[in-house]
């Protein structure tokens, strides 16, 4: 498994992913976005200092995507994001992806601190991040609108010495 940039004939499985109503609902986001949206927000975005997104590969396939937006080069803090396709999930993709991400995040990008949003019923998800070595930090109260509900999120965080193998 290896990480890569993403590339404009990614788009496709992109918008597979952005339009799955259960996958955006984990990424607080609305299941809707056409492709030429998608295409015209790529262009936009491809030369953007504050945000990297990467392809999940696992032997040529793509299997999901991780990213690092809202990155501060002031502060040295991004925010990690992950999406592993469903056909990938249970691989344990998530956990070696994200200590990619954050390797790249820390050790390329000279990082201070990678944080992220997870809903607090989202117990897969807290138990892969806590098993990279994030750090629960606080709880946003009604945080983010999803599934016709309004959800609580936990606030995690990670610094480069706390990245467990």
């Amino acid at each position: 498994m290896k990480i890569r940039p993403l590339e404009r004939n990614d788009l496709p499985f992109i918008h597979q992913l952005d339009n799955h109503k259960m996958t955006m609902a984990l990424w607080f986001e609305e299941p809707y976005e056409s492709i030429d949206e998608l295409t015209s927000l790529y262009d936009k975005h491809i030369h953007d200092n504050t945000e990297r997104r990467f392809v999940i590969d696992l032997d040529g396939e793509f299997a999901g995507v991780i990213e690092l937006v809202e990155i501060d080069y002031i502060h040295r803090t991004t925010e990690i994001q992950i999406i592993v396709r469903k056909a990938y999930q249970g691989q344990g993709l998530a956990k070696k992806a994200i200590r990619k991400g954050l390797d790249y995040a820390f050790n390329m990008l000279n990082m201070h601190k990678v944080y992220l949003y997870v809903d607090v019923d989202n117990q897969v998800g807290i138990h892969i991040y806590e098993g990279v070595g994030f750090v629960k930090e606080g709880v946003m109260r009604q945080q983010f609108y999803a599934n016709s509900a309004y959800h609580d999120s936990l606030f995690m965080g990670i610094f480069k010495g706390e990245v467990r193998p």
